[in-house]
């Protein structure tokens, strides 16, 4: 079961061109593109006609071309064109689903209703600007949803498997604090370190060497947007909640998480940072690490469904840094138990 009345990361806006891209989300199959004139355009990846894939076909100006028999759909799904006749059949329309470009991200209205605008995460650091710098990626994973959501609500992780990277001892042994808003339908995970070492990550891009204080506040808003605000600041100087603190580095660290298949999902990445602000050097050091760290989650994740498939057998044991991702599942369980009553 999906939670289809929610917006998802499609793609990342510089995928799309007028050469049609091809993804399957909460399992249907969606063409997206981009029309001559700059339009993002998500269609039912499924011609009416033969149901060849849309996005085998042609964009020529506002309109789709399929690429088997040549049916031709405008950015609404309407088909406007058929080949050998001026009558168009009744039910040669495809669907075409809600789409908003923001910054680096196209976002999907996967309900069949109009859409929640207000469900809609505001993402202003991943819009072009003076006062962030951005880079962004995409990777499919062949695991389920719920296991990218546990990886990224225990980020004690790091300390192993990212050691190379973002990774220390400390983010292991500190303490987490953990907050539910129900109301809100946002989970929150604090890990405040102090004088701890600072990672090749975070060092070779602020420039702070040996000890630092470094904050990783994260905000999950169920189910498919992940904000983790990391702060770091030289010792004796620490961060401020307010982020009123000229001193100290800002990186907002985004996640979306589109499930594909009930065993797959995408996880887009992006990174936006106040420090270095138009350096393309390290625009590119950011954006090799990050891909570096996202493929080490990929590869644990796919070894984790592989097991899961196998024969393994045993009770599944969790502990005090759990309770983030134990909070996220409670929570979408019970969004799943309102969508199916609903339904």
């Amino acid at each position: 079961m999906y939670l289809r009345d929610e917006w998802y990361v499609a793609a990342l806006s510089l995928e799309l061109e007028q050469r049609p891209l091809s993804r399957q989300i909460l399992g249907e199959h969606v063409a997206l593109f981009r029309s001559a004139s700059g339009q993002v355009v998500a269609l039912a990846d499924q011609c009416a006609h033969r149901g060849y894939p849309l996005s085998l076909g042609t964009v020529i100006g506002e309109v789709l071309v399929c690429g088997y028999h040549g049916f031709t759909y405008d950015c609404a799904g309407t088909c406007v064109a058929v080949p050998g006749q001026d009558r168009i059949p009744s039910k040669a329309d495809v669907r075409s689903y809600h789409v908003v470009e923001q910054g680096l991200w196209v976002w999907i209205w996967m309900g069949r209703g109009d859409p929640d605008f207000k469900k809609l995460p505001e993402t202003p650091w991943l819009i072009e600007s003076n006062e962030w710098s951005s880079v962004s990626g995409v990777a499919r994973i062949e695991a389920p949803f719920h296991l990218l959501v546990d990886n990224l609500l225990d980020l004690s992780h790091e300390t192993y498997l990212h050691n190379g990277s973002i990774g220390t001892p400390e983010v292991a042994t500190t303490p987490i604090e953990v907050e539910v808003d129900e109301e809100n339908q946002v989970v929150r995970v604090f890990r405040h370190m102090n004088e701890v070492e600072c990672p090749p990550f975070y060092a070779r891009t602020t420039g702070l060497e040996g000890k630092v204080d470094r904050w990783q506040d994260i905000d999950y808003f169920p189910p498919g947007y992940y904000l983790l605000h990391a702060r770091l600041a030289p010792v004796g100087q620490p961060p401020l909640p307010d982020g009123n603190d000229d001193h100290a580095f800002h990186m907002k660290i985004f996640y979306g998480l589109t499930p594909s298949t009930d065993t797959s999902v995408y996880d887009f990445w992006a990174l936006s940072r106040d420090f270095c602000v138009g350096d393309d050097d390290i625009d590119r050091f950011l954006e090799k690490m990050q891909a570096g760290v996202v493929q080490e989650d990929v590869d644990a994740l796919t070894i984790l469904q592989r097991r899961a498939e196998g024969t393994f057998e045993g009770n599944e044991v969790s502990i005090k840094i759990d309770r983030g991702g134990l909070a996220a599942r409670r929570m979408l369980m019970a969004m799943y138990d309102e969508a199916a009553s609903q339904s």
